[in-house]
């Protein structure tokens, strides 16, 4: 039973993952930039053109790698494309799309509270990301994975922020009024959540990281 909840929760993690990044790139890839958004967050995406373009498809790059990095199978038959998908997943997707991400965040649409929101996601989202690669480089695969379990747990922001924004709007609340709310939910959540599936895992496992990764 175990390993199927796991299983079936990988499976989710992955359709969730590939959906976002489906519909990331057709709406940034074939729509005009800020269509169907608030005015005034339509201005601010016109202004940051570029920013916004490298931030949106680092992310699709992470979101799309990352479920798989997890995968024990493809590690242990196939390290070289584990290493190779690695390098892609933090050079182009965390390092690119987490710079272009705080500067985005620094010109978001909704006041401080949300560019505070946003920045320290692209902060911590770098942040994992450098713990993570230097893990690996000094021969410490354990710490590695967790540290790549929370940089995950951030890339899903993405799939998290536009599970909320349709529920924000569905409930009935104003945009203005949800967004800066919602540029906390969609991450501070997810850390919470991994720490504590962490947490758990050590004190019932005398190999904590392997009760997260599917083999």
């Amino acid at each position: 039973m175990r390993l199927v909840l796991r299983r079936t929760g990988f499976a989710t993690l992955v359709l969730l993952s590939i959906t976002i990044c489906g519909y990331a790139a057709y709406k940034y890839g074939f729509r005009p930039l800020g269509e169907g958004m608030h005015p005034a967050m339509r201005k601010s995406f016109e202004s940051h053109p570029w920013a916004i373009y490298l931030h949106v498809f680092g992310a699709i790059a992470a979101l799309a790698i990352g479920p798989f990095q997890f995968l024990g199978r493809l590690r242990a038959r196939l390290p070289g494309l584990h290493r190779m998908l690695g390098r892609i997943y933090f050079g182009v997707g965390v390092l690119v799309g987490g710079l272009a991400g705080l500067y985005v965040a620094l010109h978001a649409f909704g006041g401080w509270p949300t560019r505070l929101g946003f920045a320290l996601l692209a902060l911590a989202w770098l942040y994992t990301g450098v713990r993570a690669y230097r893990a690996i480089r000094a021969g410490d695969p354990r710490s590695h994975r967790q540290w790549m379990i929370r940089n995950f747990a951030l890339t899903f922001a993405a799939v998290t922020l536009r599970l909320l924004l349709p529920a924000a709007l569905v409930s009935g609340l104003r945009f203005a009024d949800a967004y800066p709310f919602i540029a906390w939910l969609c991450w501070v959540p997810n850390l919470v959540i991994v720490e504590l599936f962490m947490k758990r895992s050590t004190t019932s496992s005398p190999e904590p990281t392997t009760t997260v990764v599917l083999t």
